[in-house]
Formats: C-alpha cells, structure tokens, sequence
C-alpha cells in the first residue's frame, strides 16, 4: 500500500546541536538536510520508507530550539493545533553532556528540553494514548542511564548514538530508530479535524474487550490485580464523599433521626446511584489500562532494561492517578 498523505515528523534540536541533528537525518535517510541559511529551523527533509505492508514518503520537519519553555508554550497554544494533529513522530536530538542531569537546570540545557518536549507530548499530543512515535537520541559518549531514566519520566523513548556507531547497541543506535519508525501508522486521518476524531478513535477501542485484557500487557498485572484497583477507586471516591455525606442534617445522629427525604426517595435510590458511581470507576479503570497498553505497545523493540524502566514508570502514572 501506498500511503500518499503522511502523517509528519518533527526533528528538533536545542541551538548549538544542529551539528547532530543533520548526523542523525543523514543516517536516516541517507543525504544531509541543505538549507539556504545558516541553521535548519523550517527545513522540511524526506524519509522514504518502504516494509512489507506499505511504502511511504514521510516529511521530517526540522526545528532549532532556543528556549525550551518558550518552543512548549508556542507548540501547547491554539495556534499549533494543526501542527500537532498531523504529526506522527517527534524526534528530540541532543548531545550528553559529562555533566549528570541534576546538575544542569538552565533552560537551555538538555535536561529542560526533554522535559519541556515531554509537556508537548503529554498535554499537546495525548500523552501515552497518542499512536505516534516518541524518541530522544542523544549523542555522545557518557553514561547514559540517567538520561535514560529521564527520558521516561517525560514519556520517551531514549536512543543513545555513539560516535562513528551505526549498529544497535544496548539504547537502540540507529537501527533502533528506524526500527520504531517503521512500525508506525503514518495514514492520516481522513476528513474533519484530526485532534476532533482523537476521542471518538480512541472510545471506538473500548468496545473491543480484548483492550482491556490484564493478562495481555505484559506488566506483571492480571485480574486480581484489575480487581484491586477498582477497590482501590472505589474506596477513594467514597472517602471523599464520606464527610459531606456526615454533615448533612438530612443524614442520621446518635441523637436525632433521619429526615425523611423531601423528593420522597427511597433506599433504591441510593442503591442506583452506587451503580452508576460504579460505573464511573470501572471507566476510570479501563483508561488505566489503556494508558499500560499504550506503554506495553511503547516497549515493544526496547531492551529488557529499558522496558522494565519504562513499564514501573507507566505503572507509578497510573497509581498516582488513584
């Protein structure tokens, strides 16, 4: 199949590492990106792909940035709706530096791009449920497992490229890179606006029971497991409602009787609110379970290390969520 209408690329790169964003574009697709200035900020470069299932023409836009906050406020506003709903992947470019992480908090470091690149990515394009392809390539040397736990916690894929290195490695290389890329969906989505249909796509998957199969994600989660957080919600949403139910004098004391209910109901009533207050949960369940799918699927080419880190990550999200 031909796809004729890519979803798009964005290849971005903090000033001052244009250097090894063109290393990376030229060993993707085999020529250097040209542009007529002197940086490659709005250079569009093209990458052919071609498997077993489709043959594409993807468009990588290029990106310099020079403030990370200020690039995820333009990406996050009204304006960069339309960018962002048609692209596909985003790939973060940026040199390991010697220094550990912790210890370069400027904004125009790399630390701050890959957490403000992961703002764009969790509240711009959908965070684990959007089906594109998310990487951090990072260049250089240095040890790289800090990055790597950084990279996660923004939601991304972290890919190290060692000099002169084109064969995999244990963060991927290259082939790691073309590997995800590969394996994306680049079809858009046909008709309307893109970001519109997000939601209707992303319900339409609610409806296959398979979605939600515990046992399918590979996380150590199965349905006792299910079950416990469904107890778990459950149990909050009724401590939070626990002490407004105590105030209120309609409700019964030690000291004095329930007033009866002026609208004349009855305990059915109560009992019909718990069911849908259940249902409410059980949708708040399968959301948890789709965002573990989505960083099961995430996983999938990564190695064991890596995965793992990335599978606790998705499970600490979810957790904190109840």
């Amino acid at each position: 199949m031909d796809i004729s209408n890519p979803r798009r690329i964005l290849a971005a790169s903090l000033e001052g590492s244009e250097s090894h964003l063109s290393r990376v574009i030229k060993d993707l697709t085999g020529t250097s990106p040209e542009s007529p200035s002197a940086s490659l900020a709005g250079i569009t470069h093209e990458l052919e792909l071609k498997t077993s299932y489709y043959t594409a023409s993807i468009p990588i836009w290029l990106d310099v940035i020079a403030s990370p906050s200020e690039w995820a406020s333009s990406f996050l506003s009204e304006e960069a709706r339309e960018v962002l709903a048609v692209l596909g992947g985003l790939v973060l470019v940026f040199a390991i530096p010697n220094e550990k992480p912790a210890a370069l908090t400027a904004d125009d470091q790399p630390p701050s791009l890959i957490r403000h690149v992961g703002s764009v990515v969790q509240k711009g394009l959908g965070g684990w449920e959007w089906d594109g392809v998310r990487l951090a390539i990072g260049i250089g040397e240095g040890e790289a497992d800090e990055w790597d736990e950084l990279c996660a916690e923004a939601g991304l894929e972290f890919v190290q490229l060692k000099s002169g290195q084109m064969d995999k490695n244990e963060f991927g290389g290259i082939p790691r890179v073309k590997e995800a890329l590969e394996s994306n969906d680049w079809e858009q989505v046909d008709g309307g606006d893109p970001l519109s249909n997000f939601d209707e796509a992303y319900s339409d998957k609610s409806d296959g029971a398979e979605d939600f199969d515990p046992e399918s994600l590979d996380f150590g989660v199965d349905r006792s497991d299910f079950e416990g957080l469904r107890m778990a919600i459950w149990e909050t949403s009724h401590r939070e409602t626990g002490d407004s139910e105590n105030a209120d004098p309609a409700k019964a004391t030690p000291d004095q009787p329930k007033a009866p209910d002026a609208a004349g109901g009855s305990a059915a009533d109560t009992k019909e609110e718990d069911r849908e207050l259940g249902d409410e949960d059980i949708a708040k369940v399968e959301k948890m379970m789709r965002k573990l799918q989505a960083a099961r699927e995430m996983g999938e080419g990564m190695g064991e290390a890596q995965r793992k880190r990335l599978a606790a990550r998705a499970v600490e999200e979810v957790m904190r969520e109840l």
